[in-house]
C-alpha cells in the first residue's frame, strides 16, 4: 500500500497547487475556445492539465495519465491517473464560483484513489477504496434523508442539449415536481461530493466522460452511497447514464427515471 500512499501524499499537493493556478486566472480575461457549440475550454484549462501532467510524470513517469484536454499518455501501464483540469469551465468563464479540479487514480483498471478540489472554497474532497470518504480530512457520510420529496437533488444537461431530441428535460421537470428542490449548478464532480457529504441526496447525469465521474464516484462510495445507472445497474465511468444517491431514495429515482 505504500504505492498507493506515496501517491496520495503527492496527489494532495498537486490539487492544491493546480487549484492556486487557476485562481490566478479566475475573474481575468481569458482566452476562450469552443469544443461545440457550448462546450468550452480556457487557458486555464490547458495551464491545469500541463502543470498536472508534467508534476505526475516527473514524479511517477511509468504512469499513464488520461486527461480532458490533451487526451492519454501511457496509458498500458498499472496505474492510470484520470484528470480532471477545470470542471465548470462555462461556470469558470463568467467567473461564476463552482467548479473544481478532478484526480483519480486507477490501479489495474481499479480506481482506487479519488480527489476533488473546490480552490473556491478551499473544499478538498477524497476518497481511499476501503478507507472512507474525507473533506478537509474529516470523515463524511451522505445523509439520512429517505423520502424523494423531501430530498434537494442536482444534476447537469449535456453540451448537446440544443441539438439532441432524448427526454433530458422531461427527467427535470419529472424530478422538480417530485423532490423538494433540484439544483443545477455545473460541476458533476462537485455535485456527487455533496451527495457524499449530505448537502445534496441525489444526483443524476447523462454523457458525462470518465474524468467527470472517477474522483467523485469513489468519494461517495466510500461515504455510504450508491452509483448506479439510471435503471440501478452497474456503473461504469464509460457508460452514458449516472444516477447517485444517499441509497435511501435510489430506487424512488430509478422509477422517475424509468417514467
Amino acid at each position: 500500500m505504500k504505492d498507493i500512499k506515496d501517491r496520495e501524499i503527492f496527489s494532495e499537493r498537486i490539487i492544491l497547487e493546480a487549484g492556486k493556478l487557476l485562481l490566478e486566472f479566475f475573474e481575468e480575461n481569458l482566452k476562450i475556445e469552443k469544443k461545440g457549440e457550448i462546450d468550452l475550454v480556457t487557458d486555464a484549462d490547458f495551464a491545469s492539465e500541463k502543470f498536472l501532467k508534467e508534476e505526475i510524470g516527473k514524479k511517477f513517469p511509468e504512469d499513464g495519465v488520461l486527461g480532458e484536454e490533451r487526451g492519454e499518455i501511457n496509458g498500458n501501464n498499472e496505474y492510470l491517473w484520470i484528470i480532471d483540469p477545470l470542471d465548470g469551465t462555462v461556470n469558470f468563464s463568467h467567473a461564476y464560483p463552482f467548479f473544481s479540479i478532478s484526480i483519480a487514480l486507477q490501479k489495474h483498471g481499479d480506481v482506487v484513489m479519488g480527489l476533488v478540489y473546490d480552490p473556491i472554497r478551499n473544499e478538498l474532497f477524497k476518497g481511499i477504496k476501503g478507507e472512507g470518504g474525507f473533506l478537509n480530512g474529516k470523515r463524511i457520510k451522505v445523509s439520512g434523508i429517505g423520502r424523494l420529496i423531501d430530498s434537494m437533488l442536482a444534476t447537469g444537461f449535456p453540451y448537446d442539449i440544443h441539438e439532441s431530441k432524448d427526454d433530458t428535460l422531461e427527467l427535470f421537470v419529472r424530478f422538480v415536481k417530485s423532490a423538494q428542490a433540484v439544483r443545477r449548478d455545473g460541476s458533476a464532480a462537485l455535485d456527487i461530493c455533496y451527495v457524499a457529504m449530505g448537502r445534496f441526496d441525489g444526483f443524476w447525469e447523462r454523457r458525462l466522460k470518465p474524468w467527470d465521474t472517477a474522483a467523485a464516484k469513489l468519494i461517495l462510495e466510500e461515504s455510504g452511497g450508491i452509483v448506479s445507472d439510471f435503471s440501478g445497474g452497474k456503473y461504469s465511468i464509460f457508460g452514458d447514464e449516472i444516477l447517485c444517491s444517499n441509497g435511501k431514495i435510489h430506487s424512488e429515482m430509478i422509477k422517475i427515471l424509468k417514467g
